[in-house]
């Protein structure tokens, strides 16, 4: 019989990522048993919290700034929908100070909440910067 032994290094990693998802627009109120499961198979893996956190940040932002024209996108229901966006980053890093602004630009969509009909060109650029980096970065 296989026991599960406790680790605090797991545990706290764990719980870091569930904060992190949990935190993000469009999320669910609750983790699941198989988001927890992800959260200690990114930990077994070895994949920092700083690129778990940079793939939420951008994958959300992707979403919120789409451009207003085009159909809106259901909520998001796992951890898993971030997963390609975390291969994406294991594979061709972000600069280092990447992570910081999309905290930052983010802190300010959500101080506005969605952006505007008067602010939708600017947000169009924007959008399409992130867009741009992204390719540059292989996203």
């Amino acid at each position: 019989m296989n026991a599960l032994v406790y680790d605090p290094d797991t545990a706290s990693y764990v719980t870091a990522v569930l904060t992190l998802y949990l935190g993000l627009p469009e999320t669910p109120l609750r983790a699941d048993a198989q988001d927890q499961r992800l959260a200690r198979q990114l930990h077994e893996r070895g994949v920092p919290l700083r690129v778990v956190e940079s793939a939420f940040l951008l994958a959300s932002l992707r979403r919120l700034l789409r451009p207003a024209d085009v159909p809106a996108l259901s909520p998001i229901r796992s951890l898993a929908y971030f997963q390609p966006v975390i291969e994406e980053l294991l594979s061709n890093p972000a600069p280092e100070n990447y992570v910081e602004y999309l905290r930052l630009k983010l802190q300010h969509i959500a101080k506005g909440g969605r952006p505007n009909p008067q602010s939708r060109a600017r947000n169009n650029a924007v959008y399409l910067v992130i867009r741009q980096t992204s390719r540059k970065l292989r996203f």
